[in-house]
């Protein structure tokens, strides 16, 4: 690796990490895939444990000197470019404060084939349009830890690499497999005829408790969430094998997306 100590944020041999927003990173070798941008050592680790080719580092000086930081360069190419500043510089990049001490640039790996995923799993979570990317690597954070397999996306969802979604995930987001639905296409379908019974968590009168234990005996099993607004749409709720509810007290008729996935997750998945 090569280090190169900067005093100026402005300094054109960071570009990728102050001129681009995260959709702009997202087309950056278009058409040939794009950027993210990871931070924390932890995030950094899994990130390049799932294979992604690190483009450069910018590193705040004193974490230049921690053990934690210096692990993360001990298999990246010699040419990777590690940039070191104090924390002032680095904090001047717009609407950004360095979250412990370290930030990394590198190109996205491909994603597989829904096809190839789902022929080689059992139990995987699918978002649609779920747009809150701190609900993202939530779900994420809790596929990990109680057992889903893979997760699938609909095209109108957070990128789980944006920053913040693979931050919240504690970069579980490049431990769990996953992959987009193709844009516009019937996901239902697709799952359907790779002999997977579609459960969706939504509030309709013909619910079924999650406990129920038919659920847990299915072999394959995809389980749906919707976004916070509106929920899962209607269609997709009509094509489902199973719509199910959490049971609630004190009048409460929900969680949040991520907090009902972990219940979820624990209760379909987990116990497997």
């Amino acid at each position: 690796m090569e280090v190169i100590r900067i005093d100026d944020i402005n300094d054109e041999r960071v570009e990728l990490f102050t001129k681009y927003n995260e959709a702009q990173l997202y087309h950056y070798f278009e058409p040939n895939g794009g950027v993210f941008i990871a931070e924390t050592p932890e995030v950094i680790k899994r990130a390049l444990n799932r294979g992604a080719e690190a483009l450069a580092f910018l590193v705040e000086e004193k974490a230049f000197e921690t053990e934690v930081v210096r692990q993360l360069f001990e298999n990246i190419d010699d040419s990777v470019k590690v940039f070191v500043a104090p924390l002032n510089v680095i904090n001047n990049i717009t609407g950004f404060n360095l979250t412990r001490g370290v930030l990394a640039a590198c190109r996205r790996p491909a994603l597989p084939e829904p096809a190839e995923l789902l022929a080689q799993t059992k139990r995987v979570a699918i978002l649609e349009d779920v747009m809150n990317p701190t609900n993202v690597g939530a779900i994420f954070r809790s596929a990990a830890a109680l057992g889903v397999e893979a997760v699938f996306l609909t095209h109108p969802s957070a990128d789980p690499f944006y920053r913040r979604a693979a931050r919240v995930s504690m970069g579980t987001v490049f431990q769990v497999p996953w992959t987009y639905f193709v844009k516009d296409s019937d996901y239902m379908e697709t799952l359907q005829q790779a002999g997977f019974k579609v459960v969706s968590m939504a509030l309709k009168e013909n619910a079924i408790p999650l406990s129920t234990p038919e659920l847990k005996n299915q072999d394959k099993l995809a389980i749906v969430f919707g976004t916070e607004s509106t929920g899962i749409k209607d269609d997709t709720i009509s094509k489902s094998d199973y719509v199910t509810i959490i049971p609630m007290y004190n009048e409460v008729d929900s969680l949040n997306v991520a907090a009902a996935s972990a219940v979820t997750f624990w209760e379909l998945c987990s116990k497997k």
